[in-house]
């Protein structure tokens, strides 16, 4: 075979390899972007769910309050609205987000965990009239539109700052505002403690008291830790 044929085969060769290898390169990049609409439009349902469910109980203890329905009603209700919220719940592990959004989903399911527990601390006080339990669903409640905001920040700073699905590691997510939450958060968390295991004046009323503070305010700066970018 001629040196010159023998050139234009290899070259042909080439050039369909480049080809073959540039359209499984577009394919892959097409089908991460597909994943990754795929994965937002599965969240942004969850959290639609979520925020109807969360309407829904609200407006039952309106009608109880007006007198619409009874409490056996509202109760039954509650119950029911638990059962559902967890499924809701579940659905955040059936997500697959891209690597840049695990940390958001993860902080969105928290603060539906922590919506959760308030929820069912709120329903204690009402079938029980437990003063105390409502105080935890306030805290609770505080929680997770803490870890919500959270969230968020750092959904919309890995959203903002993408520029190709396929080239994660140029990816720089904007820091500072996602700094300044994660602190605020730990302070609040710091305050929660002293509210919850100081006086007025400041001070611990037993030894117990004391270790529960510290080991409270402990769990705030490892939280602070874990959540730092």
């Amino acid at each position: 075979m001629k040196k010159s044929k023998k050139q234009n085969i290899i070259i042909a060769a080439v050039a369909i390899t480049i080809v073959s290898a540039i359209i499984s390169y577009n394919f892959s990049v097409e089908q991460t972007k597909q994943k990754g609409l795929q994965f937002g439009i599965e969240l942004e349902q969850i959290q639609e769910d979520v925020k109807e469910l969360q309407t829904k109980f609200y407006s039952e203890k309106t009608k109880w309050e007006e007198g619409d329905i009874s409490k056996e009603d509202l109760i039954k209700y509650y119950d029911e609205h638990l059962k559902k919220f967890k499924e809701i719940i579940s659905r955040y592990d059936t997500l697959d987000p891209p690597e840049l959004f695990k940390s958001s989903v993860e902080l969105l399911k928290l603060s539906s965990e922590k919506q959760l527990e308030s929820d069912s601390e709120f329903i204690d006080w009402i079938k029980t009239g437990n003063n105390a339990a409502k105080v935890r669903s306030d805290a609770q409640l505080q929680e997770s539109l803490e870890y919500e905001m959270l969230g968020l920040v750092e959904f919309y700073s890995a959203k903002t700052g993408i520029k190709n699905y396929d080239e994660p590691e140029e990816f720089q997510a904007p820091q500072s505002g996602l700094t300044k939450k994660v602190l605020e958060i730990t302070e609040t968390k710091k305050m929660q403690c002293d509210n919850e295991f100081k006086n007025q004046d400041g001070e611990f009323e037993s030894d117990k008291m004391e270790v529960e503070w510290f080991n409270c305010v402990n769990e705030a700066e490892k939280w602070k830790i874990e959540h730092l970018p």
